[in-house]
């Protein structure tokens, strides 16, 4: 089929959870509860909504616990595949290097990349985004939020034309949402520790980036708190 929009992603979930702990010494972040359901399955559900088929989760921590938990996707509706780096590289790769090492399991096209461990529950993937992208040639489309209190400088900026700006009066904070093409990642290497951040930034200065304020409800799951204020609301 012709990729014209994407129906594949990856989801990051490799992470150890410091900040987490105690929580995260029996349980993998991506894994703990938040308001009935793991996680990561508010992802899972969503994607599958949004008509997205493939799904790639990247593990290292508690990594044993995924497949049991999730299984191979067909419980939401989707084919579920694991990249397993604690088994593989005895450990966490970083962002870019998670990515890098699970393209293999993606096919040669745009997919979806979301952190395992925020709370975007109303975010649709939508499909509009996805058509754009692919027929854009950018090489990723980040969303960006309003700044938390725990980063109130921001990441990166926007401009009037909707290009992400490594750097700007006005920034604001990466969801850790956006549509990636494989080829942002052809020089990083499969199985060796990469961070994102320095790949993203050069790719704006080369004006290959762009980028959209999304506005609805959305947390770093980053701290026991914070998960405690998730489950105290409704």
């Amino acid at each position: 089929m012709a990729h014209t929009m994407s129906t594949q992603a990856l989801i990051l979930a490799a992470g150890r959870g410091e900040r987490m702990r105690p929580l995260t010494d029996q349980c993998p972040k991506p894994l703990l509860q938040v308001r009935g359901k793991p996680l990561i399955a508010w992802h899972l559900e969503n994607l599958a909504r949004a008509g997205v088929q493939d799904v790639v989760i990247n593990t290292a921590w508690l990594e044993e616990q995924f497949a049991p938990t999730l299984g191979d996707g067909r419980a939401f509706g989707l084919r579920i595949r694991y990249s397993h780096e604690g088994a593989r590289f005895g450990g966490a790769l970083e962002t870019a290097g998670g990515i890098a090492t699970a393209l293999p399991l993606l096919s040669d096209a745009p997919f979806w990349l979301v952190a395992g461990d925020v709370f975007i529950p109303e975010f649709v993937f939508p499909a509009a985004d996805a058509a754009r992208f692919a027929s854009s040639n950018a090489l990723a489309h980040i969303y960006l939020v309003p700044n938390p209190p725990h980063n109130p400088k921001g990441d990166f900026g926007i401009s009037p034309s909707g290009l992400a700006l490594p750097t700007d009066a006005t920034q604001f904070t990466y969801s850790t949402l956006g549509l990636y093409r494989p080829a942002l990642f052809k020089h990083t290497p499969a199985g060796q520790k990469a961070a994102l951040a320095p790949l993203l930034r050069q790719a704006m200065q080369d004006g290959q980036v762009t980028a959209g304020l999304y506005s609805g409800p959305w947390t770093d799951v980053g701290t026991p708190e914070r998960l405690a204020e998730l489950n105290a609301t409704r």
